[in-house]
């Protein structure tokens, strides 16, 4: 049954796997980057994710709310969280150091998987997508992943507008490229 499911997996579905390997590899060791960069994968994976349930429960508020208590509660825990030592942003560049890590390669594998397994799952159990229990649980795991990408994007933001508080440019127009 395996090798059918994967058989029947689109193609698009394996080079958007290896894409996500090969960024979220790039992102173990340390770089440079200005924020816009760090903060498009987290915008791109979370609206993946919201995709991810509101295609299979378009209709389930329940199922949307937990989604957004998830993705917000993760997001706050990881902001209050210090940043990996090393990190740093200079505001004349207007560009970051990084130090490279492993949890946004975790936390971008964790959501494809989630949503290649959540397909599946409701490939061939159709009657899943009316159990509470199985969308509930599903959404806090789509709403973890995009919480800790955010919440790592979030944290980088806040360091950019500390740094940049006193310019008259950054408060002017709020350009962080």
């Amino acid at each position: 049954m395996l090798l059918q499911i994967i058989q029947n997996t689109p193609r698009w579905v394996f080079a958007l796997f290896f894409a996500l390997l090969w960024l979220g590899l790039r992102q173990t060791l340390s770089r440079q980057m200005p924020l816009q960069r760090a903060l498009l994968p987290a915008l791109a994976l979370t609206a993946l994710s919201l995709y991810g349930v509101m295609s299979a429960w378009p209709t389930n508020t329940l199922v949307l709310l937990c989604w957004l208590k998830a993705t917000i509660t993760v997001a706050w825990w990881v902001r209050r969280q210090p940043l990996p030592a090393g990190t740093s942003y200079v505001p004349g560049l207007r560009r970051f150091t990084v130090p490279g890590s492993w949890a946004p390669l975790a936390a971008m594998l964790g959501l494809f998987v989630t949503k290649y397994s959540v397909g599946v799952a409701l490939a061939l159990h159709l009657d899943w997508t009316q159990g509470t229990a199985f969308a509930v649980g599903c959404a806090l795991a789509y709403g973890a992943f995009s919480g800790l990408l955010l919440g790592r994007a979030w944290r980088l933001c806040s360091l950019a507008w500390q740094s940049e508080r006193g310019t008259s440019h950054w408060a002017l127009n709020g350009n962080v490229a």
